[in-house]
């Protein structure tokens, strides 16, 4: 890459921080374009060629709200337990990265926009429902469950845990709410037989990805 390529992209970079930072904070109908370009610490020209409106950097940060899951290897059974995984390393990522905490509130917030887009929703629901579907053919989601409708709802059910949490103890508590809900969901998904696999707290998999990403989270903060 070259060195103006370079300069350009960490503009970028820093516009999408200020911008999740800015989000976050007020959400979108509260946050200015100035308030987007004193958190990025660039010129509002300089926001203008990267992003041509405030929705644009909305959809932006919405969009990329999964990347966290990018950190998950490819499972090749995936499953009940993979999308227990997949919540508690979303609940991580709303925990430590502010681009997440700000896609998450965007998306809750679609109604300020003048067209909503459910297409955030509907992915990670998508996503949820890929992982239910093999499980029923093995056996590990009941029969008569609608596998779409369930993912639709453990969408839905993760997002008001994770606003519950927000308020009353800024999310501190989110992965202990995440365990609850698989504790109390996991009866109507899995036969009776076999709820004992799965873990609702997370496997030791994932929590050790997540224990490293916080390392590394920790490596990368400026010295004292």
């Amino acid at each position: 890459m070259s060195a103006r390529r370079e300069r350009a992209e960490l503009t970028r970079q820093a516009i999408l921080d200020g911008a999740a930072e800015a989000f976050d904070a007020a959400g979108f109908g509260s946050t200015s374009l100035s308030d987007i370009a004193k958190h990025s610490g660039v010129t509002k020209g300089a926001m203008y060629f990267h992003f041509p409106s405030k929705e644009a950097l909305a959809h932006e940060l919405m969009s990329s709200q999964f990347d966290i899951l990018t950190i998950l290897p490819e499972v090749e059974r995936p499953g009940v337990q993979s999308a227990i995984d997949m919540t508690h390393l979303m609940a991580h990522g709303l925990r430590s990265r502010v681009r997440i905490r700000a896609g998450i509130r965007l998306v809750i917030e679609f109604g300020s926009f003048t067209d909503p887009d459910p297409a955030v929703y509907n992915s990670w629901i998508e996503n949820v429902r890929d992982n239910l579907a093999p499980a029923q053919g093995r056996g590990d989601v009941k029969p008569e469950v609608n596998v779409a409708d369930a993912a639709t709802y453990l969408v839905g059910a993760f997002a008001g845990v994770q606003i519950t949490s927000q308020v009353r103890t800024q999310r501190e508590d989110l992965h202990e709410r995440v365990t609850d809900m698989w504790t109390w969901l996991l009866p109507g998904l899995v036969p009776a037989r076999r709820v004992a696999k799965f873990e609702p707290k997370g496997s030791a998999d994932v929590w050790e990805l997540i224990e490293r990403d916080e390392a590394g989270l920790r490596a990368a903060l400026p010295a004292d």
